[in-house]
C-alpha cells in the first residue's frame, strides 16, 4: 500500500495521550498543527502529479514542493463508466509525466472512501459503487499513488499554502456541480470513524426540498451549488420573465443551456436578476455554515471551488445569513469566512502534496 488511511493522511503526527506528563513549563509548547508543518518543511522535495476528478471535469496539474502548478491538462469527466474515468486519468498523467520527474500522483476524487483510502464507496456525481480504483490506477500507472476525496484535498491545499495557512480548525467549502466539505484540526484531514465525514452538501436543511442526486430530499447542496444557481435561473428565464432578458440573450433562448457559471458571469458584469440569484444561494450558503459552525467551531470557514469567482457578489450575503443564524450571536466568537486564496486549482493541489507527503514519509 503507497498511501496511509484518509483519516491519517495529514501526518503522521497524534495529539499526546491525555495521561502524558506535561512538558517542562520553559519548554515552549507548540500546537499539533505547528509541529506537523516543521516536519513538512524537511525533504519535501520532488514533484507530484495532482489530478481532481469532478462531477464535469478532469483536471490535472503538475504541483512542485511549495504547491505551485508547473503545468495543467483537463478533459471531460465520463461520469457513466469507471472505466471510462480510469483512462481519462492515465491519459492526463502520461500527457503531464512526459516533460518531469514524477515522484507521485495524488487523486481527489468527488465521493466516499474507505478507511484504508482504496475504494470508492459512493459517489454521487459518478458512477463508482465500491470501486478499488487506487488499486486500478497503481495498475495502470505504475506510480505511487494517493486516493483522497476532492474536498479533503482542497481543504489540505488551503490549510498548507492558502488561506487557511496559521488555522489549527478548518472548515473548508467547496461550491461546484455540488457542495464538498472537509475540516483540517490540528495538522491532519480529519474523516471521522468510518472514512466519511465531510459530507456537509448532503445535510437536509429543507425537508421534503428539491430531490437531491444521492436519494434524499433537501439537501444543502440543492440550495447553494453550482447547478442551484442554474436550477434557479432556468427556472426564472422558462417563465419568460422580464427580469430574465439578459440571462436568455445570452444563451440565444435556450434556457436549457443556462449553468451557474453563465449566471455568475452575468453578475460579474452587472446584470441585476442574476445578481439577486446570486444572493440567494449565499443566503443558503450561509444558513448552512452557521448550522457547522454549531456543531463543529471551527476558527475559519474557507469557501473554494468553480462558484466562489463571484466573490463578495456571493460571500458577503453568506456572512449577513451566518451572522444573523448563528446560535449564540453575540455572545461568543465567530468563525471567520473567506474565499479560498487558491481557487478551483486547490483540489489538485492538495491531492499532488498529500501524495507526495504520504510517499515520503512511507519511504
Amino acid at each position: 500500500m503507497y498511501a496511509p488511511p484518509p483519516g491519517e493522511q495529514a501526518g503522521p503526527l497524534r495529539r499526546p495521550a491525555p495521561w502524558r506528563r506535561r512538558p517542562p513549563a520553559l519548554q515552549p509548547r507548540q500546537r499539533p498543527g505547528e509541529r506537523f508543518r516543521e516536519h513538512l518543511r524537511l525533504g519535501r522535495k520532488g514533484l507530484a502529479i495532482g489530478v481532481d476528478i469532478g462531477g464535469t471535469k478532469v483536471a490535472a496539474g503538475v504541483v512542485d514542493a511549495d504547491g505551485r502548478i508547473l503545468s495543467e491538462a483537463r478533459r471531460s469527466t465520463p461520469g457513466s463508466d469507471p472505466r471510462a474515468v480510469e483512462h481519462v486519468i492515465v491519459e492526463l498523467v502520461e500527457e503531464l509525466g512526459a516533460g518531469h520527474r514524477i515522484w507521485s500522483v495524488g487523486i481527489g476524487a468527488a465521493g466516499w472512501m474507505d478507511l484504508d483510502g482504496g475504494t470508492v464507496l459512493f459517489s454521487p456525481h459518478l458512477a463508482w459503487r465500491n470501486e478499488p480504483l487506487r488499486a486500478n490506477l497503481q495498475r495502470l500507472l505504475r506510480r505511487p499513488v494517493l486516493l483522497t476525496n476532492d474536498a479533503d484535498a482542497a481543504a489540505w491545499a488551503e490549510w498548507r499554502f492558502g488561506a487557511g495557512h496559521g488555522q489549527n480548525r478548518l472548515v473548508c467549502i467547496t461550491l461546484g456541480t455540488g457542495i464538498g466539505g472537509a475540516m483540517v484540526m490540528d495538522g491532519r484531514v480529519e474523516r471521522g470513524r468510518f472514512g466519511v465525514a465531510g459530507e456537509f452538501g448532503h445535510q437536509i436543511i429543507m425537508p421534503g426540498g428539491h430531490r437531491c442526486e444521492c436519494g434524499n430530499r433537501g439537501c444543502w447542496e440543492q440550495y447553494a451549488s453550482g447547478n442551484a444557481l442554474g436550477r434557479e435561473a432556468r427556472i426564472l428565464a422558462q417563465a419568460n420573465s422580464p427580469v430574465a432578458q439578459e440571462l436568455l440573450a445570452a444563451v440565444d433562448g435556450r434556457t436549457e443551456a443556462i449553468s451557474g457559471a453563465i449566471v455568475t458571469e452575468l453578475a460579474l458584469a452587472g446584470d441585476a436578476a442574476s445578481r439577486e440569484l446570486l444572493v440567494e444561494v449565499g443566503e443558503w450558503l450561509g444558513l448552512g455554515l452557521a448550522n457547522l459552525a454549531a456543531a463543529l467551531d471551527p476558527g475559519l470557514f474557507v469557501i473554494g471551488g468553480g462558484l466562489c469567482s463571484a466573490g463578495d457578489l456571493l460571500v458577503e450575503p453568506a456572512r449577513r445569513a451566518f451572522a444573523r443564524n448563528l446560535t449564540g450571536r453575540g455572545f461568543r466568537p465567530a468563525a471567520g469566512i473567506e474565499l479560498a486564496a487558491l481557487g478551483p486549482s486547490a483540489g489538485l493541489i492538495g491531492a499532488a502534496d498529500l501524495s507526495r507527503v504520504s510517499s515520503r514519509m512511507r519511504s
